[in-house]
């Protein structure tokens, strides 16, 4: 992966630190607020988890401001608060996946699909980009990659700490020696856990590398969009690889063909017949928010809706049911009025 930060310096203990006011260090940490997230993200595969650990690192910072070794130190102090924070949170927990990656088999029939749900915490969240991603254009394009929703959910096979030795290596670039210093351990160990992780994302390479969704591919999503909201499953059907995947968590099924995907639509999934998708951007790709008819002549919000495309079809719609999320990233409880009148 393309170097993508300049190298944090290590802590040093001798450092001696630096007068600097309350006000001026808060700013400095919020500066690193965002990359903090998609750190936490990227390690706990769920945006309500990174937002809670990137508030309980800030909130442990403040607590022990003694221990900053110089305010030059400050954002490897940081990602090492925040990193003892996602450890503390992965342990016993089991790993995050998505329905399509905890079963070997499609579910059916289709129409009792939506029989089984999973327990919480059990799926990888959507995250939205501006969250996770820097404020630098050109960062934030070599990042894309690290956020995909594929992406995120292979790193959640690694164990927490392989986790994230991957992550401060292959993604932001830290030398071997500073992540050995941030985790108590040393160069060797570094290396030797970059290389068993590495080794376990080969194995994982399909479910890793994404499909990914720009806006270069405008034609495709504008024809989506129409055809889901004009509901015409013909339409809608050419746009999907044959074997297309769909999966709808908490709901613990998912299908595999296009005809199941259409089946499923026009069954248990037709009370989104004349819904409104507005484009949302969602780790690193345009996505889709969804308000579906509410029953009494208004609407509700239901699902955010995520697409991998390959070949210039869509290969895989995943569909975030936690209207909760719409809250967490500011969408709006009614779809927007000039989409109404659209």
């Amino acid at each position: 992966m393309t170097e993508l930060l300049e190298p944090t310096a290590v802590l040093d203990a001798t450092a001696v630190p630096a007068p600097v006011g309350r006000d001026e260090l808060e700013a400095r940490m919020a500066e690193h607020r965002r990359e903090l997230t998609g750190y936490c993200y990227r390690m706990l595969g769920s945006s309500f988890d990174a937002e809670d650990a990137v508030q309980d690192t800030m909130v442990r910072a403040w607590r022990s401001l003694d221990k900053l070794q110089g305010p030059g130190a400050l954002r490897s102090w940081l990602y090492r608060i925040a990193t003892n924070v996602c450890l503390d949170l992965l342990d016993g927990r089991k790993r995050r996946a998505l329905p399509v990656d905890m079963s070997d088999e499609p579910y059916a029939p289709v129409e009792a699909s939506l029989a089984q749900t999973l327990p919480d915490g059990a799926w990888v969240e959507p995250a939205l980009t501006g969250t996770v991603l820097g404020g630098d254009p050109a960062d934030a394009a070599v990042l894309k990659d690290s956020v995909r929703l594929a992406f995120v959910a292979a790193l959640q096979v690694l164990p927490p700490r392989q986790r994230a030795v991957l992550v401060l290596r292959e993604v932001l670039r830290w030398r071997a020696e500073e992540v050995a210093g941030l985790l108590d351990t040393t160069t060797a160990a570094v290396n030797s856990a970059l290389q068993r992780a590495r080794a376990t994302l080969a194995g994982h390479d399909g479910k890793a590398r994404p499909g990914e969704v720009d806006a270069d591919q405008a034609e495709l999503l504008a024809a989506y969009v129409d055809a889901f909201q004009r509901y015409d499953m013909a339409a809608f059907v050419k746009l999907l690889h044959d074997d297309a995947v769909q999966d709808m968590p908490p709901f613990a099924m998912w299908l595999r063909s296009a005809e199941d995907v259409v089946a499923w639509m026009v069954g248990p999934g037709s009370g989104c017949r004349g819904s409104v998708l507005m484009p949302v951007e969602l780790n690193g790709s345009t996505a889709f928010a969804q308000w579906k008819p509410d029953g009494s002549g208004g609407w509700a919000p239901f699902a955010l809706q995520a697409l991998e495309v390959h070949d210039g079809k869509i290969s895989r719609i995943t569909s975030f049911l936690d209207t909760g999320l719409f809250d967490l990233f500011g969408l709006p409880p009614t779809p927007p009025a000039e989409l109404l009148r659209g």
